[in-house]
């Protein structure tokens, strides 16, 4: 009996020995969570990098921001001040030279142009102010017949365009040359009775008269008409023309060359009688509508 009593105290050593190792189950179930909480705190640490993107990013701004800015505002400066000042100053410049500068640069042009074209002298600022010389012509289509109106001129106050032409506020003179075919049938008639575009403001008798080989007559008045106060180029039409010639040393001589080529070429007259015209045309028109006197 006592054999059978000792088995069962050594189930109950055993029993007690299981139940002791229950509590070193319970440990690491307690480590686990406790390796969950750093694994939280690193992660809630990694978004700790933001401050250092904030960081990245306002060295990046600050520095694209500055380089940038700075030197388009410098390029900017140097832009406006080299581009005003010269603008500013040109342009300052040209008002106050430019009315001169036209009465003066066309005697500088008279280097390469002795006479030029009223109209495009005009629109170019090349008319001489000061004084000049006009020459106009008045053909007849249909024959030999022509007008040429000189004008002198002084001390311009004003020229504009007009409906007629380049109005002149001006004194001036006038002087009238004309040219009559033998075939011209009503050659009989006094020049200032003519019909219109066939007449001048002069007599017989108030005229030089040159006769050509070919009967072709040239009437050049004697003396100059008056135009006070103002007086209107028209604007040619056809084959007509309107000069202005430069005041140069020769400028009479080629005033005379100008009438001998025109009569010659476009009037039909003889050369040599066309070179006789010219002279006493140029004649007249240095004696009585030269520059002194009332022009001065």
């Amino acid at each position: 009996m006592a054999t059978t009593k000792k088995p069962v105290k050594t189930k109950s050593t055993t029993a007690k020995k299981p139940a002791a190792k229950k509590p070193a189950v319970k440990k690491p179930a307690v480590k686990k969570p406790a390796a969950k909480k750093p694994a939280v705190k690193t992660a809630a640490k990694k978004p700790a990098a933001k401050p250092a993107v904030k960081k990245a990013a306002k060295p990046a701004v600050k520095t694209a921001a500055k380089k940038p800015a700075a030197k388009p505002a410098a390029a900017k400066k140097t832009e406006i001040k080299s581009a005003v000042k010269p603008e500013t100053k040109s342009a300052l410049k040209k008002p106050e030279a430019a009315k001169p500068a036209a009465r003066k640069s066309s005697a500088k042009n008279t280097d390469n142009a002795k006479f030029m074209n009223l109209f495009e002298a005009y629109s170019q600022e090349k008319l001489p102010f000061a004084h000049g010389y006009i020459i106009s012509s008045f053909f007849d289509e249909k024959s030999a017949y022509s007008i040429y109106e000189i004008v002198s001129y002084a001390g311009v106050k004003e020229i504009f365009p007009s409906a007629a032409g380049l109005q002149f506020i001006s004194g001036g003179k006038k002087l009238h040359v004309l040219v009559e075919p033998d075939t011209y049938p009503k050659k009989f008639i006094e020049p200032v009775s003519r019909a219109e575009g066939e007449k001048i403001p002069k007599r017989f008798n108030e005229l030089d008269t040159i006769i050509a080989k070919n009967q072709t007559k040239i009437y050049i008045s004697k003396a100059a008409d008056e135009t006070p106060g103002s007086f209107t180029i028209l604007t040619p039409q056809g084959m007509n023309f309107s000069v202005v010639f430069y005041e140069l040393p020769d400028m009479y001589s080629t005033i005379a060359e100008f009438f001998k080529a025109s009569l010659n070429r476009q009037r039909r007259v003889p050369e040599i009688d066309a070179k006789k015209a010219a002279m006493q045309i140029v004649k007249t028109v240095e004696k009585e509508m030269n520059f002194k006197g009332d022009f001065e």
